[in-house]
């Protein structure tokens, strides 16, 4: 591994549940990958990072009191993963994608990413992820001693550094398509403006790694339901090229503003025949029809403090109730909303709800007027 004599060293992987595994004092005769990794002297991590699943507390917990007690010199951080299944290859890249571009790495640090642990699926997420270079570090195998009558629970390991220059060609792929989703972005958002350009680049990222909420804000005229379009059209692009959960369907818009007294629970929700004076027959609201697709709600901030509170349990129960009914639905969409009010303001007024707020806050943009970006003002 080619160093700064200098810079720490950092180990990334995951907690293995079944060779990290043991809860006696019998673990310390045995290898065990992820303690292994502090018992090499030349081999001095300053930060070790494993990935688990919330269930795999206890486990994690023992990991890091022994690797406390071979390595006291070692820091230990635990970063929770959501796999849904741990073999499914666009689910495990997508989750380790997102953890690489979430993380904050140190030109004073070289890192290792551990391979021995985690699936055999998430080895290939590793070294493809290494080798396109979204993740600065070389790969580190551990394993155990040769002879298996042999006790040994320092084991053996290996540092593999991968001279990424034999994969230009799919490092030019996947500029190609960072390029192809600028285009997708930027059709029909004709701007000269620096800072409107990297705001651009900075929610092409976003949208083509994440699911969250997107709250773009800005003055009335700013272009936000346009730009929520374009978004759908980057996202759609994104999601249908990979297979099986990750396709995004319908784009649904409504304009909350429009929205008034007792029609705004069933535009939004729906409801049942019988409801209220006047439901003559059901009703599927926009969430329902949203339901696979994206739902942008423009003006957030003039939706109503009851209708607030259903939004946002069917956000965190993916489910809620139409009026009238006692059989809740079901549903699953990702979900972005315009505002022109300061919405922490709204919450210190009373008028819009913190914990909807909260959720909404995820990934929040603020998209200039055209008088903060003059210079498009001769291509309009």
């Amino acid at each position: 591994m080619n160093s700064d004599s200098n810079n720490k060293t950092a180990v990334i992987g995951f907690l293995g549940t079944t060779l990290d595994n043991g809860f006696n004092d019998k673990r310390w005769q045995r290898w065990r990958p992820t303690v292994s990794l502090g018992l090499h002297d030349e081999l001095l991590v300053d930060e070790l990072h494993i990935l688990y699943s919330k269930r795999d507390k206890r486990l994690f917990k023992i990991i890091v009191d022994d690797v406390a007690q071979v390595s006291p010199n070692t820091t230990v951080i635990g970063h929770h993963v959501a796999l849904i299944s741990p073999w499914d290859f666009a689910d495990v890249y997508a989750e380790l994608y997102d953890f690489a571009a979430g993380f904050d790495f140190q030109d004073s640090t070289d890192y290792l990413l551990h391979l021995t642990t985690g699936t055999h699926v998430a080895q290939i997420c590793w070294f493809l992820l290494v080798e396109a270079g979204f993740i600065p570090a070389d790969l580190i195998q551990t394993s155990p001693c040769p002879r298996p009558d042999q006790a040994d629970p320092q084991g053996r390991y290996q540092v593999i550094d991968l001279d990424v220059s034999r994969y230009d060609g799919l490092r030019e792929r996947f500029e190609a398509e960072k390029q192809q989703h600028w285009q997708t972005l930027q059709a029909n958002l004709v701007t000269q403006n620096a800072a409107y350009q990297k705001l651009i680049s900075d929610i092409e990222k976003v949208a083509t790694r994440s699911t969250a909420p997107i709250l773009l804000m800005g003055a009335t005229g700013a272009g936000k339901s346009q730009l929520a379009g374009q978004i759908y059209a980057l996202k759609k692009a994104k999601a249908n090229s990979t297979q099986g959960k990750n396709t995004l369907e319908q784009f649904i818009e409504v304009n909350c503003a429009t929205l008034r007294g007792d029609t705004a629970m069933s535009v939004l929700f729906g409801h049942v025949k019988g409801a209220f004076t006047g439901a003559a027959t059901s009703r599927d609201g926009l969430l329902k029809s949203a339901d696979g697709g994206l739902l942008f709600l423009d003006e957030i901030g003039e939706l109503g403090l009851d209708e607030q509170a259903m939004l946002l349990t069917a956000l965190e129960e993916q489910r809620f109730y139409p009026l009238g009914s006692d059989t809740p639905i079901s549903v699953s969409f990702q979900l972005m909303a315009g505002t022109n009010k300061d919405l922490r303001q709204a919450v210190a007024n009373g008028e819009f709800r913190a914990d909807l707020f909260a959720r909404l806050n995820t990934w929040t943009f603020f998209l200039p007027s055209l008088k903060d970006r003059l210079e498009d003002l001769p291509a309009i």
